[in-house]
């Protein structure tokens, strides 16, 4: 159980907008006729996000020393994405969770209201509870969200599919179904910078357990949070299908009325009780994954901009986490209306820079400085090789898609 943390952090990371809005839209769209994209992107990224565990486990160090090790340039370009997307993807993921909280708490506030009174708790919680109270009020979200996940998709399974079942869905290869595939796949399960996350997290873990958890453990722990994240993917595009899919419904464009809808119509599919269930599980899944990106980037930013220009500096991640989001803050209190448009300046950033990430993952666990007994094995680097052609694919494809046509 010690070396459970990073890879529960991690999932509690990955389930968000990709799981909420992206994976349960993909199932109101297309029903179950997504279910092999959602599979197919996971397992060709999961190489990339282990490589992360891996490298740490094996040298004691962060990926972002790993960058370092491969060139100055490359741990650069990699900060650039990173603080080119921080502030922005905060101050999405802070909104979606605030308009879910008003809708759960009946709160007739503005929405930078209700961001506030959150980015203040989290704040709080990580200031005061540290990595220890993260780590452990993570482990309990996570649980918590899959017992009460799996137990709605069950009751719907139950129930019966809501809509048509003989419903035709939308075309897919065309430039509107390619643009909706290109972004569930680009954010499922997440954005592979976040595997620097990851290591941070397992260097923090062994620093507070005064001992390193050693190469199985903490594989195993990754390998536990990846397998959440991806039961939970299907979870959610089943919850989709099963009561969206072919009702005839306009679904919302916005990440927090989409979402409103879903409580909406799961809760007229199996009664007023419902309401609780699902709103709860909207609620954990975002909240989760505003604590984690708050707690990552700072992590990050501190370390990775240390490494370039301060190496001896000491840790001092809650400066980070404060400029943060009062940043993020600033951006939904003044910016909302070009909400939309900043996300799309990050999801274009990720996009184009995710085989560049990739290639990173890829060769930091085959340095010198990695014993050759933890570098991957045939499988695990054949599967490396296959998503990184699918990932330079995916690149071209969309940029074919948003510039080429």
């Amino acid at each position: 159980m010690q070396a459970l943390g990073p890879g529960i952090l991690f999932a509690g990371a990955s389930i968000g907008v990709s799981h909420l809005v992206q994976s349960t839209r993909a199932g109101a769209d297309y029903g179950f006729g997504l279910l092999w994209a959602v599979l197919l992107v996971l397992l060709c990224k999961y190489p990339f996000f282990e490589h992360a565990h891996r490298y740490t486990a094996a040298t004691g160090e962060s990926l972002l020393q790993g960058y370092a090790r491969q060139g100055r340039w490359a741990l650069a370009a990699f900060m650039v994405v990173v603080v080119g997307s921080a502030f922005i993807t905060t101050a999405a993921v802070t909104v979606v969770t605030a308009g879910l909280m008003g809708a759960l708490l009946g709160l007739d506030v503005p929405l930078w209201v209700i961001s506030l009174g959150l980015l203040a708790l989290i704040l709080g919680l990580l200031a005061f509870g540290h990595y220890g109270l993260l780590d452990r009020g993570m482990k309990v979200m996570v649980l918590v969200l899959g017992v009460l996940t799996l137990a709605g998709v069950a009751l719907a399974l139950a129930h019966g599919p809501v809509g048509d079942p003989a419903h035709t869905a939308p075309p897919l290869w065309n430039i509107a179904g390619l643009t909706f595939l290109l972004a569930l796949m680009g954010w499922m399960p997440a954005p592979l910078d976040i595997g620097a996350w990851s290591s941070l997290w397992v260097l923090e873990r062994d620093r507070e357990a005064d001992a390193a958890c050693g190469m199985d453990g903490c594989l195993f722990d990754f390998n536990l949070g990846y397998a959440a994240a991806t039961i939970l993917a299907v979870a959610f595009l089943a919850f989709g299908a099963l009561v969206m899919f072919g009702t005839g419904r306009e679904f919302a464009a916005s990440g927090i009325a989409f979402s409103r809808q879903l409580v909406e119509m799961y809760t007229t599919a199996l009664g007023g009780w419902s309401r609780w269930l699902i709103s709860i599980v909207a609620f954990i899944t975002m909240f989760s994954t505003t604590i984690t990106v708050v707690d990552g980037y700072a992590r990050t930013l501190d370390r990775g901009l240390a490494l370039l220009w301060r190496p001896a500096s000491r840790p001092r991640t809650t400066p980070w986490a404060l400029l943060l989001s009062v940043l993020a803050l600033v951006i939904i209190a003044f910016f909302m209306r070009t909400m939309k448009a900043l996300v799309d300046v990050v999801t274009v950033l990720a996009f184009l820079t995710a085989p560049l990430v990739a290639v990173l993952n890829f060769r930091v666990v085959r340095l010198p400085n990695v014993p050759p007994e933890h570098r991957p094995g045939r499988l695990l680097t054949w599967l490396g090789i296959v998503g990184l052609v699918f990932l330079a694919g995916f690149g071209l494809v969309w940029m074919w898609v948003r510039w080429g046509h």
